[in-house]
């Protein structure tokens, strides 16, 4: 495919409940063994997309660290290849990034060192599963100068999300930037297709103006100047940059259709695999409708629950609608509904955390 892939990665996010303390939101464990960035990437790499940057700033060790083998998603190629962008001291620029325009700015470098014509532009705190090839048609097929990616709303989704408004043509003809009761047919899902020399115009522009953010300051002053239409995508997308979003992704994982089209229909999402032994069940272990990851011990009861790599579950324990991440240890005689665990948090015996499906509880 004809375009050079720009993921989004370098954002923490206060709606996380602490999550986000030691990673970025992109670096989130999803499913059992997956993180949140394996989607986005994976998606550009099935779409062949060979050369991809991924721009990290907030807590990126966790991030860099999944990402030092681009071989797992097909980027071990001569031509192309995978790179992380950090933010970088130079004597033209002494400050982190400080919007996601000001991200795409201080790397316009690289951007205009790329032959290919156009640029995807993705988020890394979206999980779902995108052909790129399509989106590159319909742009071209539709006239557009700028493509968005996006789903038909739903009720809360005004708040956390742009919404938008289209014509008969599916130009973009206004954009309510997370504004409460915002009316429109559908949200910004913050994927996006461009030009290449046209968005090294747009980003000059915007660093001459001293402004930052590539949606309020790049899209919504354009709307006007620009032919800036939607692509709305089908099928499953879920932004997890909230606590409540993340455990109700990693809930809807535990549904078999969504795991066969995501992890075993082709092409499927691909993450870097870590070597662990198989999930131990011992005779007093009961696990019904739960994810369970390689080198956990499971003792006691499990149900509608996702656990991750090296997990324990004590003798008599109780753990439903739960999401645990990597090294959870739970004792003996705990009860534990509607959390999240952060990883390498030990559960005391005993312990009883009853949560709010609709307000989960996090514990770390």
């Amino acid at each position: 495919m004809k375009a050079v892939g720009i993921i989004l990665a370098g954002g923490g996010s206060d709606r996380m409940k602490g999550l986000t303390d030691i990673r970025a939101v992109a670096a989130m464990p999803v499913a059992g063994a997956y993180r949140a960035v394996d989607f986005a990437l994976s998606n550009m790499a099935n779409s062949r997309i060979n050369t991809v940057a991924v721009i990290t700033q907030y807590s990126s060790r966790s991030l860099n660290e999944h990402l030092n083998a681009p071989s797992w998603w097909g980027f071990g190629r001569k031509q192309g290849g995978l790179y992380l962008l950090n933010p970088t001291i130079t004597p033209e620029s002494t400050n982190w990034f400080r919007g996601t325009a000001d991200a795409l700015i201080q790397n316009l470098d690289f951007i205009k060192e790329r032959h290919e014509p156009y640029v995807v532009i993705a988020s890394g705190d979206g999980v779902y599963k995108l052909d790129f090839d399509d989106v590159m048609a319909k742009h071209v097929e539709s006239g557009a100068q700028i493509t968005v990616v996006c789903r038909e709303k739903e009720d809360t989704d005004s708040e956390r999300f742009g919404v938008i408004e289209v014509d008969g043509e599916n130009r973009i003809t206004a954009w309510h930037e997370k504004e409460e009761g915002a009316a429109g047919q559908y949200i910004n899902c913050g994927i996006y297709m461009i030009r290449r020399l046209r968005l090294i115009r747009l980003l000059e522009e915007c660093k001459r103006r001293g402004e930052y953010d590539f949606v309020r300051d790049v899209l919504v002053k354009n709307l006007e100047a620009e032919r800036i239409k939607a692509y709305v995508m089908d099928g499953y997308w879920k932004n997890i940059a909230s606590a409540q979003s993340y455990f109700e992704c990693n809930m809807d994982m535990l549904n078999p259709a969504l795991r066969k089209c995501f992890f075993y229909d082709y092409p499927r999402i691909s993450t870097k695999v870590d070597d662990f032994p198989p999930a131990k069940f011992n005779d007093n272990a009961t696990v019904r409708n739960s994810l369970v990851a390689g080198g956990t011990i499971l003792n006691g009861t499990v149900e509608n629950s996702v656990l991750f790599k090296k997990v324990y579950v004590g003798d008599g324990s109780h753990v439903r609608n739960c999401v645990l991440l990597n090294d959870v240890y739970v004792g003996d005689g705990v009860t534990l509904e509607n959390c999240i665990v952060e990883k390498k948090v030990k559960i005391e015996d005993g312990t009883c955390v009853i949560g709010d499906p609709n307000n989960v509880t996090v514990l770390s």
